[in-house]
């Protein structure tokens, strides 16, 4: 079975975890420091607070805001749900912006129209590990004074003209989920360079609480948030392999799509002028005359492990029930959800799988 992704783990996880357990001290704690500088450092963040995954790092942003009930907040349409639904969570209104075909990220010219005077914030998602195109997003969001949390939850690593996604606008928001570059398990990341954000966001993640000599002291009713030291261990670990990892997973990538190109019916995720793509998913788009269902059911009893995209949230019955989307109204993302397969792509693969692959796509294609 070629799986869908494989973790890249070592003995230094193993290592750096045992340090963790000797001392006893297993919440977050000095490793969980050490993953947060490194973070800092590569990124040119100036805070990084470790979260217990993304989406509690989206909702905790969204919290630090202020973001609330009547509030809208502009996502793009093609993410995972957890991009909107902590909008949803907060009483604020998602409004959904199509996509760009070409990257799969947030449609500048869709996104424009729809500013309106209680739009609150705007959170592009760098999808797949590729940049939104970040400088009119940005332009806009300055035009009309609203931050920007950018979704990097796919991205660490990913560059936009060289400056680093999660570091561009007010806030960024990572994911070490095992099918991300680097992992912790489960965990995630909020960067800024704002102090005053620091502060909130330091407070909010444990409880609410500041330290007062030998015990708390809680100034505001906060959430637990945190990231543990045996997965922080694991973050350190993992730091010292991301350079690495893109360099393989880039490499693969465009074997891959060199190898793909002669087969009939797809097309391959685009490198955008920006550049700094690192391949976190290697998801195709087929003809919308072939079956991307019976093309996965084919694909897998090949033992080729695929998925789709990701999601239309304007397709999903909550976002219809709830704000009145109807299927079709975002064209480009209805595209990418209904046509998208994610292939296999992780260091540990060789040219023969990725031949593997091309072989059975052609061979599942042929047949239908």
């Amino acid at each position: 079975m070629i799986r869908l992704n494989l973790p890249f783990t070592d003995q230094r996880e193993l290592e750096e975890i045992a340090t963790v357990l000797s001392t006893g001290y297993l919440t977050q704690g000095p490793k969980t420091a050490q993953f947060e500088n490194l973070i800092a450092d590569y990124l040119g963040s100036k805070y990084a607070f470790a979260m217990s995954s993304c989406t509690t790092a989206l909702h905790l942003s969204l919290v630090i805001l202020n973001i609330q009930q009547g509030d809208e907040v502009l996502v793009p349409d093609f993410t995972f749900p957890a991009t909107a639904n902590v909008v949803v969570q907060l009483g604020a209104t998602p409004i959904l912006v199509d996509i760009d075909l070409d990257t799969f990220t947030m449609n500048v010219q869709d996104l424009r129209k729809k500013i309106t005077s209680r739009t609150r914030a705007i959170i592009p998602v760098h999808t797949f590990g590729c940049s939104a195109d970040m400088d009119p997003i940005l332009k806009i969001a300055q035009d009309n004074r609203i931050p920007i949390i950018e979704d990097a939850a796919c991205a660490i690593g990913t560059t936009y003209h060289e400056r680093f996604c999660g570091a561009m606008g007010d806030l960024g928001c990572f994911s070490f989920h095992p099918r991300k570059v680097i992992t912790t398990g489960e965990g995630g990341m909020i960067t800024t360079n704002n102090p005053a954000l620091a502060e909130r966001i330091q407070v909010l993640r444990n409880h609410g609480g500041v330290r007062a000599d030998y015990w708390y002291e809680y100034q505001e009713s906060g959430f637990n948030y945190r990231l543990s030291d045996i997965q922080g261990a694991m973050g350190v670990a993992q730091m010292e392999k991301l350079p690495t990892l893109i360099e393989r997973k880039r490499l693969l990538a465009y074997k891959l799509k060199e190898k793909l190109a002669e087969v009939p019916g797809i097309r391959s995720p685009a490198e955008p002028s920006w550049g700094g793509h690192i391949y976190q998913s290697f998801v195709i788009l087929v003809d919308e005359n072939l079956d991307r269902e019976q093309i996965i059911l084919g694909l897998r009893k090949r033992n080729i492990e695929t998925t789709l995209g990701t999601y239309a949230l304007h397709e999903q019955p909550f976002f219809q029930k709830k704000y009145g989307y109807i299927s079709g109204q975002l064209p480009n993302s209805q595209i990418a959800f209904l046509n998208s397969i994610t292939l296999p792509l992780y260091p540990q693969m060789s040219e023969a799988d990725l031949d593997t692959i091309t072989l059975g796509l052609r061979e599942v294609i042929s047949a239908i």
